[in-house]
């Protein structure tokens, strides 16, 4: 009885299971997915949302509602309608620029409250109606450069209260009376531009007749005949912009009172029209105030504006660009004793005097760039002051020692795009205090020890684009300052062990595009540079052939790297990485390996860096990506893997990237994208999969309504994927596909669930009402069907002559009569349960092995017998075998009378008693000797099916 509670007990345990097993696979169906895209744009982490250069004519409607910045620059919209906008409340800047937008409908921007900076520049708008701007009460900037605005309605921008910034230029303005309805209407208006227009006259009382809050007025290239100021309407104006103003005859300076202009501090007189006398006055108007004077492109008498302007006691900054100067003489910038930034840039300077600057004691920055010096001029020595010198973009050739003598100052110095080939180590002895120094794009190929003694305070050293070779043991020991060293586009194949040996605070190499080989790359040549943060080898020769583990580990001292660099590197064959290859890299967060032909990657290669953010395995042949590759990395945010040939994603499913919010696999070759690869990435926002070839049947039907569905995950470009699988729907778009009939009605399933679990509820409640003894009887006979099928094909041999099936009340006959007759006197040997069984063996295995373990079967049928499931059991495995094997094998005994209703649940054994003769003890109570030599005779009996008929009788 126990084993059979132990029974049913695992019966129910496995229904139970089997019935959770299938709700969760229904409720996992159930469960909403994530997932959007938008058809011509995409969205980046700030919520930008960019659609530029997308070929649209009108405002897409699919943005979402969280974007905070949307552009739509270089497109074909040439219309704003009302309902553009409507969704975006979030929206703070939107780019408009560079379409063909010549009408925007009223009310357009009346929900966007919360915009800051509207750019409409580089369209076709003509005129600005009333109220165009309404709702815009919270917008500080405002660009309608590069129109056709001709006018401006009244109250066009009466809603803009907060705008600070305001550019019209390049546009149709023909009369300053079209900006006073802006002026009057933007109380905190800071910012105005107003250039190449086609204004005449700028007169004051066109403009208002009250103080304006401007601080900054842009005028330049406007065909003035007039400049007058009547009133004192800019009283806070710092910067004034008058460039290029005027047409080729002298225009009209007539600014009534000097106080008019008393705060500007910034003036761009560059390519003015205007008389000597009209300069002259000009600048005596801004003669308490001046910081800053640009002079560039004049066309007069330069060196007397110079004298002119210089006389202004506040003058700090002159640039003098595109003036065409060949020589500058001591006398053109002798009067310029307090300026302290002088800009001669964009010249044709070739000399310059000794004593060109001896005159300006204060002078901190001086900009030479662009001219065509062939040496360091002499000028630029002895210059105690200076802190900021710019020679770049000349043809200097060589550096003297003397070229930066008594620079004790200097803390900038620009040399780049020049002819310099060599070094000498005296060329920077004086400059202790320089921060930065710039050298790329020479031909340097020797730096001749000018790194190892001097420079101390040096902080940023750009070399890149030389001709360097070799970095010698070090090469930049004096340099401890130095946080930036730049060797990128040089020729460097030679890294000597202790090259940045004394860059103690260094926090980024670049050693890009050289010609480094993997031998060059060791622990021995980082050594010394524990801080480095940032290291680029990309573009070089580095290749291993194997993955075997290192005996030297590259990057061992490096435990403070956070970027890695090793990209495109120049070779063509097959590579790897050894699997130790990032072994001490432990707060690695960036590592880019993007096509360096590699064949695969070693499971344990990111072992050493479980910080890493952001992965770039592109362009590799990683068609096999272990599926435990990315375990160690359970904080990567950005994975890159295009063009790897990936077959499938499922390697996502082991990899724990709970936290990955960017992944790019483009032009892979896999096909079919499956939910559990998707909710393996829970955190997932940007997912870019162009140019893969998809499967487009229901294979993918998940994918695709995930695709549409909700707003989690966007698909970048998902509108333009297309499919290559059938062969009759390749280059149809992956979107277009209908799958519909892939999808089960939920609604329906729960109908169908529901009703057939009703209807299986009244049937089992009927069944065991008024069928029970038959179902049971069906149940058992379905067991010792299975097991009896399992038993033929086993085909065991006969152990004993018989197995006794009988029941635990009825052992005591078993015991007293029948055990001492049939293995007492007659000697047949008898399989018992309570002997014979195997211990520990299942219930059910030992009666079958027993049964078809033994010749013949002897069943002791009595009350209790037909009550027990296991008696029940074990007639059923016998007669399964008497019928289907076709063997005289069972020997029915029975103990009681049984009538034929208590028989009739066990349909199988009426069946017997009706075709076969069977014993009864009962009757043979004066004749026992009779009954037990029936019962020898039968078990005598060879194995014909009946075999029995004439042996055994009702009668016994």
């Amino acid at each position: 009885m126990k084993q059979e509670k132990i029974m049913r007990s695992r019966e129910a345990r496995h229904f139970q299971l089997s019935l959770l097993f299938c709700l969760l696979n229904f409720s996992s169906f159930a469960i909403p997915v994530t997932g959007y895209s938008l058809k011509n744009c995409r969205i980046n982490y700030d919520y930008i949302a960019i659609c530029s250069k997308s070929k649209l004519k009108a405002v897409p409607q699919d943005i979402p509602s969280r974007v905070r910045s949307l552009d739509l620059s270089e497109n074909k919209i040439s219309k704003i309608r009302e309902s553009d906008f409507k969704d975006l409340p979030n929206l703070t800047n939107l780019n408009l620029k560079r379409n063909n937008i010549s009408k925007i409908d009223k009310g357009a921007f009346t929900n966007l409250n919360s915009l800051k900076c509207l750019n409409l520049n580089n369209n076709k708008l003509v005129q600005l109606q009333d109220n165009l701007f309404h709702g815009l009460s919270n917008l500080t900037e405002l660009r309608l450069a590069s129109n056709h605005i001709k006018t401006v309605a009244s109250s066009s921008f009466q809603a803009l209260t907060n705008l600070k910034f305001l550019d019209l230029s390049i546009n149709n303005l023909q009369c300053l009376t079209s900006v006073q309805p802006i002026i009057q209407h933007l109380p905190r208006l800071q910012v105005l531009s107003i250039k190449q227009n086609n204004l005449f006259t700028f007169q004051s009382w066109e403009l208002s007749n009250k103080s304006i809050e401007l601080v900054s007025l842009d005028l330049s290239k406007n065909p003035f005949d007039v400049f007058k100021l009547t009133a004192d309407v800019f009283p806070n104006l710092t910067w004034l912009n008058l460039g290029y103003s005027g047409k080729k005859h002298p225009m009209i300076w007539d600014v009534q009172n000097r106080t008019f202009l008393r705060r500007v501090s910034k003036l761009d007189i560059s390519g003015i029209h205007l008389s000597f006398d009209g300069m002259k006055t000009l600048l005596e108007s801004v003669n308490s105030s001046l910081t800053s004077l640009m002079m560039n492109d004049m066309k007069g008498n330069l060196g007397a504006l110079i004298n002119i302007s210089c006389k202004i006691p506040s003058l700090s900054t002159l640039q003098l660009r595109q003036n065409a100067l060949k020589v500058v003489t001591s006398s053109l910038l002798q009067l310029c004793v307090n300026v302290t930034e002088v800009d001669l840039a964009n010249n044709h300077i070739q000399n310059l005097s000794d004593n060109s600057f001896r005159s300006l004691q204060q002078l901190r920055t001086l900009n030479l760039k662009r001219n065509r010096l062939s040496s360091v001029p002499g000028a630029t020595r002895n210059l105690p002051t200076l802190v900021e010198l710019d020679l770049s973009f000349n043809k200097i050739g060589a550096l003297g020692c003397h070229d930066f003598v008594n620079l004790t100052s200097l803390r900038e110095l620009s040399l780049q795009n020049n002819s310099i080939s060599t070094l000498k180590d005296c060329v920077f002895k004086d400059l202790n205090k320089l921060q930065s120094l710039k050298l790329q794009t020479n031909r340097i190929s020797d730096l001749n020890g000018a790194f190892k003694k001097y420079l101390p305070n040096l902080k940023f050293l750009y070399l890149n684009a030389n001709k360097l070779t070799t970095i010698t043991q070090r090469e930049f020991a004096s340099l401890q300052s130095l946080k930036s060293l730049s060797l990128h586009q040089n020729q460097i194949k030679k890294l000597q062990n202790g090259a940045f040996i004394g860059l103690t605070n260094l926090v980024n190499i670049s050693l890009e595009s050289n010609k480094l080989e993997n031998k060059e790359i060791k622990a021995g040549v980082f050594s010394g540079i524990r801080n480095l943060t940032r290291l680029n080898l990309m573009e070089n020769r580095i290749k291993y052939d194997t993955d075997a583990e290192m005996p030297d580990p590259p990057f061992s001292q490096l435990t403070r790297l956070e970027t890695l660099l090793i990209k495109s590197q120049h070779y063509r064959l097959k590579s790897h990485l050894p699997r130790n290859f990032l072994q001490g890299l432990t707060n690695l967060l960036v590592f880019n390996c993007r096509n360096i032909q590699l064949l695969s990657l070693h499971l344990h290669t990111f072992n050493y860096t479980p910080q890493l953010t952001e992965l770039d395995l592109s362009s590799n042949d990683l068609t096999d990506v272990y599926a435990d590759l990315f375990s160690p990395i359970p904080n990567l945010k950005q994975l890159y893997m295009s063009t790897t040939n990936l077959r499938s994603l499922d390697f996502f499913l082991r990899a724990n990237l709970t936290k990955l919010q960017f992944l790019q696999v483009r032009k892979n070759a896999f096909s079919v994208i499956s939910e559990r690869e998707m909710r393996s990435l829970p955190a997932l926002d940007y997912l870019d999969m162009y140019g893969n070839s998809f499967t487009c049947n229901c294979d993918n039907a998940w994918f695709l309504q995930w695709v549409e569905s909700n707003n989690q995950t966007q698909v970048y470009d998902a509108y333009n994927l297309e499919c290559n699988y059938p062969t009759d729907r390749k280059g149809t778009r992956l979107l277009d596909v209908d799958v519909h009939s892939c999808s089960l009605d939920t609604g329906l399933i729960c109908y169908i669930s529901t009703t057939c679990m009703v209807l299986l509820f009244l049937v089992v409640s009927f069944t065991s009402q008024f069928l029970r003894w038959q179902l049971v009887y069906a149940y058992y006979l379905l067991l010792a069907l299975l097991f009896d099928t399992k038993k033929k094909n086993k085909q065991a041999p006969n152990q004993y002559d018989a197995f006794v099936s009988y029941n635990v009340h009825d052992e005591a006959w078993v015991f007293r009569e029948l055990l001492p007759k049939l293995e007492g006197e007659q000697g047949w040997r008898l399989c018992l349960h309570h002997r014979d069984f195997q211990p520990g063996k299942p219930i059910i295995d030992n009666i079958t092995d027993a049964i078809y373990g033994s010749r013949k079967t002897i069943c002791v049928i009595s009350h209790r017998y037909l009550e027990s499931e296991w008696c029940s059991r074990e007639i059923q495995v016998a007669s399964f075998r008497l019928f289907d094997e076709k063997k005289d094998v069972l020997i029915l005994v029975f103990l009681e009378e049984i009538s034929t209703s208590q028989l009739s649940p066990y349909y199988r054994m009426r069946k017997l008693l009706k075709r076969r003769t069977y014993l009864s003890w009962p009757r043979a109570e004066q004749h026992t000797g009779v009954f037990w030599e029936k019962l020898r005779r039968a078990l005598e009996t060879t194995d014909h099916p009946a075999g029995d008929r004439l042996l055994l009788t009702n009668q016994a």
